[in-house]
């Protein structure tokens, strides 16, 4: 829809505002004092119509130019421009904007409640667009990014428990996942959305605690697992190597006793007391 303007530098229409004052003047100083004044005001009201359309445009800066209600085209060259007279130019900024949404309370996948909120990366690329298609391209942006974070908070649980399913603390995968949907929605109002994050997420407060507990529980469960599968491998190498070495010679009775007192040592959670045997005192 973007569409570039008729346009022309500026320094060269005033320039040529010059020249044609000088014209005039000589024309009128030869003619008479009359016809001076005349040319005077024929050059007033030919610069007051030309000057109409004298613009500055900034840098990372396009202006929307109307002529009567009707899109001509848009200025995307910086410094001093003259359009066509008598038109109406909309500035809208090209720099790289950001904002926060605000921290949102939905439930995500697995019903729970959770507070999230994202940063959006943003800029215009489509000035006519941006102008045209919606009423205000900013209030779009940041409604349209509000319903996705919902939407992708609803569609992935905030902790997963299931190798290959994605969680809303996979930060790479739901960024990405995040900004396309935003650039799918945003692309109709000219908006190119470069990056957008998660920075903000948590359980909400009332399901906070019983979330920790039940991530505590997990953690524990999971670590216990571990130190099982490892003192299991360490009491079959000790049994390996006394039984390779000949140090001593175990019945199964013996050997069943000495893979649970490994077991208790290994896997227990608090330091072991040893007992020493020494016999009896009234031999």
């Amino acid at each position: 829809m973007d569409r570039p303007a008729f346009r022309v530098n500026g320094f060269a229409v005033v320039i040529s505002l010059l020249v044609l004052a000088g014209i005039l003047a000589a024309i009128g100083a030869a003619a008479g004092e009359l016809p001076l004044i005349v040319a005077g005001v024929v050059w007033v009201l030919v610069t007051a119509f030309v000057a109409t359309g004298f613009t500055v445009v900034n840098p990372n800066e396009g202006q929307v130019v109307q002529f009567l209600g009707r899109y001509i085209g848009s200025v995307g060259d910086q410094g001093f421009q003259w359009v066509r007279p008598l038109t109406t130019r909309r500035r809208i900024t090209l720099r790289v904007r950001n904002f926060e949404t605000a921290k949102l309370k939905v439930n995500d996948a697995d019903g729970n409640p959770v507070e999230i909120a994202s940063v959006v990366v943003y800029r215009v690329v489509d000035a006519a667009k941006a102008v045209f298609s919606v009423d205000d391209y900013e209030e779009y942006v940041a409604i349209q990014s509000e319903a996705a974070v919902r939407h992708l908070a609803t569609s992935h649980p905030y902790d997963s428990h299931i190798d290959g399913r994605t969680s809303l603390r996979d930060g790479a995968e739901v960024a990405e996942e995040l900004t396309t949907e935003l650039r799918e929605r945003t692309g109709l109002a000219g908006i190119e959305v470069m990056e957008a994050r998660i920075t903000h997420l948590a359980y909400a407060p009332e399901i906070a605690q019983a979330m920790l507990v039940r991530q505590q529980a997990a953690q524990v469960v999971a670590a216990r697992t571990h130190i099982v599968e490892g003192a299991v491998g360490m009491v079959g190498l000790a049994l390996e190597r006394l039984a390779a070495q000949g140090m001593v010679e175990l019945d199964e009775e013996r050997k069943a006793q000495m893979v649970s007192n490994l077991l208790v040592v290994l896997c227990g959670d608090r330091a072991i007391q040893p007992v020493v045997n020494t016999g009896s005192l009234y031999g």
